[in-house]
């Protein structure tokens, strides 16, 4: 109690080819372990994220669903929350871009209409005096971890079956995975597409595939685009937008399955009975569900050429303003 109630994790430098944002939320724990503030032994456990705020700094310029997946992670560290600072340009995208979701709510019949209306409108006093929160010069921390991107340069997965237990990509190589979920509040339609980039042309995979978008509106734009073609050819089998395996509250892996997972965390049992569960990026998810076990990193970065080569358009998200379907709609409703 004596202590500051935050931590900072402050990332330096530009992205490495390959790494993906998933990698960034385990190298927070990693680097944490190598500052001796976080140990995985339960006995004596130290975690220093423990109770306090986890601040994030270094990446301003991430789209508002990019940041959600360093924030969404935050609950792994046993934080009491999570901030990202972002500049103002990808929150003014993102919110224009829920002003017409929610206005497109309205229209069809979402309650409650005065409590989205009222949203709307905070949301628009905001735009038109845009101001964000930002820390004190001086503010003191309960730690600073410092993160050169330069110096994370393969994929970084939590083990079975503890997400504090992470380890770089050539320290699990070849391990044989039986089953792979692509899906949970940890995704975004990005990930989808990358995905379904990495596994064109292949058939009958050699893994169990499940792929479960969080929303409707994901599953819609993946099926216009033609992607839900691809992971059927490769035999995956697609769920219901939602949690599905996450929770296990839909449907679980066989017994004793192991797994390569995107889902939020890897707790004994919660994906299935008797289960050991690996968490990584849906793009190598993508891949282990190819070869049947973890890449090496040669391997990876082979697969990862493709993406990229095209990552502009792979990692696009719903902007709702510029998509005529729900814009047309939103246009003739007032608040």
């Amino acid at each position: 109690l004596d202590m500051p109630e935050s931590v900072l994790v402050r990332f330096k430098g530009k992205l490495q080819p390959g790494v993906t944002l998933r990698d960034l939320v385990n190298a927070i724990p990693l680097y944490a372990i190598k500052q001796g503030l976080l140990t995985v032994a339960k006995q004596g456990k130290k975690n220093i994220f423990s109770g306090r705020v986890l601040e994030i700094e270094g990446l301003p310029d991430l789209k508002v669903e990019q940041a959600f997946e360093l924030s969404d992670a935050s609950a792994e560290r046993s934080a009491a929350g999570c901030s990202v600072f972002l500049n103002k340009e990808p929150i003014i995208e993102y919110i224009n871009s829920n002003i017409v979701m929610l206005k497109w709510m309205i229209a069809n019949g979402y309650e409650d209409e005065r409590t989205l209306g009222r949203r709307i409108k905070a949301m628009e006093a905001w735009l038109a005096d845009p101001k964000l929160l930002e820390p004190d010069a001086d503010a003191e921390y309960a730690a600073i971890i410092e993160i050169d991107l330069a110096d994370v340069h393969e994929p970084i997965v939590a083990c079975p079956n503890d997400p504090d237990d992470v380890k770089t990509l050539s320290e699990v190589a070849g391990a044989k995975i039986d089953e792979v979920f692509i899906g949970s509040c940890m995704t975004n339609i990005g990930h989808f597409r990358a995905a379904s980039k990495l596994l064109e042309g292949k058939r009958d995979i050699p893994v169990k595939l499940w792929v479960a978008p969080p929303t409707k509106m994901d599953a819609t734009q993946l099926t216009e685009e033609g992607h839900y073609g691809v992971f059927g050819t490769a035999g995956a089998r697609t769920e219901m937008p939602g949690c599905s395996l996450c929770m296990g509250n839909q449907a679980q892996v066989r017994e004793g399955a192991t797994v390569m997972s995107t889902s939020t965390r890897n707790f004994p049992n919660r994906l299935g009975k008797n289960t050991n569960v690996y968490l990584g990026s849906a793009e190598l998810a993508a891949i282990c569900s190819k070869l049947g076990r973890i890449p090496t990193k040669d391997e990876y970065m082979a697969d990862m050429g493709v993406i990229n080569k095209s990552g502009d358009q792979i990692y696009q998200y719903l902007n709702f303003d510029k998509i005529a379907d729900y814009k047309d709609v939103a246009d003739v409703i007032e608040v």
